[in-house]
């Protein structure tokens, strides 16, 4: 029996409005972009996408979509 829809959990919709009340702090660009350096010379392909998309995140400010 499949559902084509996802079940809801409160505790997923708690942790979802508990993240966006928070601010999250990034590191200072310095250091992003060290990390950026880092994995993208050990071949960490999910480093290098993550550490971009913080490296925008902080000198933007805001990502839109």
């Amino acid at each position: 029996m499949s559902s084509s829809w996802p079940i809801r959990r409160p505790t997923e919709c708690a942790a979802i409005a508990a993240a966006a009340r928070s601010e999250r702090r990034l590191p200072p660009i310095q250091i992003i972009l060290a990390d950026l350096l880092s994995a993208n010379q050990l071949g960490d392909r999910h480093g290098v996408n993550l550490c971009a998309h913080k490296a925008a995140r902080a000198a933007l400010g805001e990502v839109g979509e």
